[in-house]
């Protein structure tokens, strides 16, 4: 079975109304991803649909808005990434990985627990032509790392231990979110603010459509580098 038909398998054990679509990103149109059909009805789901989404989640089928932001802020300053080895920590759809491929990272991993996850971004890298070696642990993910991306990994708290994980990496950290004014740490600080909102948008509130870029560089703490040396 190939790949993409798998993740439309997986799609539908959580929404069996639901297809995937490889579609073009507003804003980023240089990537495409294969996710839930735009036309997806926004009403409310039947209680068994519902049952399965809180239990299996499809989030990966969804491009969240601080990976887009992410993304387009990564192909419109290549230098950040380029011919580096960049992990994708929490990769959903796989949006960040694919964009720092794109902007001439040397090397590309992704990590997610989430086994669809992993399929979906195997699934987006080979839609878009770049490489990316995907794994379900952290641990196993070679070292060294020189950039560690987290887009949209911090929508709950009890996700915020991954700042460490990563922090210990002794890599250059940037970390996107929506849903996060302030970070609560001294080591990360804020570099700018862009505009984007998760697509397809199924009703996401418009108070989350501001992306703040984070970052921790190794070495020092971020609170050392000026927001115009870091844009």
């Amino acid at each position: 079975m190939q790949p993409l038909t798998r993740l439309q398998h997986r799609l539908h054990r959580t929404l069996p109304m639901a297809h995937l679509a490889v579609q073009a990103l507003p804003g980023c149109p240089e990537i495409r991803l294969a996710l839930i059909n735009s036309d997806f009805p926004t009403g409310p789901l039947p209680p068994d649909v519902m049952r399965a989404v809180i239990a299996e989640p499809a989030y990966w089928a969804f491009c969240w808005g601080s990976g887009l932001g992410l993304a387009r802020a990564l192909l419109d300053a290549p230098r950040r990434v380029a011919g580096k080895h960049v992990l994708d920590l929490g990769s959903g759809s796989g949006v960040a990985g694919i964009a720092a491929a794109m902007a001439g990272a040397r090397r590309v991993t992704a990590c997610d627990i989430d086994a669809d996850a992993c399929l979906a971004t195997t699934v987006n890298a080979e839609v878009n032509n770049v490489s990316i070696d995907v794994f379900d642990d952290l641990a196993d993910v070679p070292r060294p790392v020189d950039v560690v991306l987290m887009a949209d990994v911090l929508y709950d708290r009890a996700n915020l231990p991954l700042l460490d994980a990563a922090a210990a990496l002794n890599a250059h950290v940037i970390v996107a979110d929506s849903r996060i004014r302030d970070l609560g740490r001294s080591d990360f600080a804020p570099i700018f603010e862009l505009q984007a909102l998760t697509f397809p948008n199924l009703g996401e509130f418009d108070e989350f459509r501001t992306v703040r870029l984070f970052e921790q560089r190794p070495g020092h703490g971020a609170a050392n580098s000026s927001p115009a040396e870091s844009a």
